[in-house]
């Protein structure tokens, strides 16, 4: 699978037999950094993710005290991948890199407490207020 950016020039190769756990999040830090009133990551082992072409990072804080790094192409400004802190040994992809519609529904969603009252999920779909330890 390949995922990249609007340009084409920043993208991330990801093995085929590599397991996604995709997450809706609804934090205000990723509305402003998707633009949207969420973000949703396909989180990987970052093993199987290669990273293609030049990237910016920009590294912020996180409520749980770690660190959280997003990947954006310095030409066109699409965010492509994530470092979560807390978890080390995993990348995330924006799922709108794949611009596939039919890549599988995140598994759970979290920081509800900023959710945009508008926006629906499946009643099944597991929801925590905070992150997932919430």
């Amino acid at each position: 699978m390949r995922a990249h950016c609007q340009c084409g020039k920043l993208s991330a190769d990801i093995s085929d037999d590599a397991q996604a756990m995709t997450v809706l999040c609804h934090c205000t830090d990723c509305q402003r950094r998707s633009g949207s009133p969420f973000g949703v990551m396909a989180y990987y082992d970052a093993a199987a993710v290669t990273l293609v072409g030049e990237a910016t990072e920009y590294e912020r804080a996180t409520d749980s005290g770690s660190t959280f790094t997003t990947g954006f192409c310095p030409n066109c400004g699409s965010t492509v991948y994530a470092r979560p802190g807390k978890y080390p040994g995993m990348i995330g992809i924006a799922v709108g890199a794949f611009a596939d519609p039919s890549f599988p529904a995140p598994v759970r969603s979290v920081y509800e407490q900023s959710r945009h009252p508008w926006v629906g999920l499946p009643d099944t779909m597991p929801r925590h207020p905070m992150g997932r330890d919430s």
